[in-house]
């Protein structure tokens, strides 16, 4: 249990780290949170809780196929913010589009042979 609430304060920590580095310096911030810091430390925990290399090489390679359809997200919502829409509404069309893309890399990885 201890492992677990440490696990969750870790993450919780990275995250405050972005939104507190955003507020000086976006761009910098925007780095920190590019960088794949949760899933390098959802490998090392997944390692360490079961040392089985195939499900860690499984769990890094989903996560590739993951990462592709969120990424149109992060140019979609700055164009909406910047035609004017408000936050919540571009966000939610942002979040939309993100599910959307997320269905249609799992029916195409199926087709594909991947294993998601």
């Amino acid at each position: 249990m201890l492992q677990t609430i440490i696990k969750a304060a870790l993450s919780g920590v990275l995250v405050m780290i972005v939104a507190e580095t955003s507020k000086r310096s976006p761009a910098f911030g925007a780095l920190v949170a590019s960088l794949p810091l949760i899933s390098i430390l959802a490998v090392i925990w997944l390692w360490n809780d079961t040392g089985d290399t195939v499900r860690v090489a499984n769990h890094l390679e989903a996560t590739f196929y993951y990462v592709l359809p969120s990424l149109p997200m992060f140019l979609v919502m700055p164009a909406l913010l910047r035609a004017d829409y408000a936050f919540w509404p571009a966000l939610g069309l942002s979040v939309l589009l993100t599910v959307a893309l997320y269905a249609l890399v799992v029916v195409v990885a199926v087709r594909f042979g991947i294993q998601l």
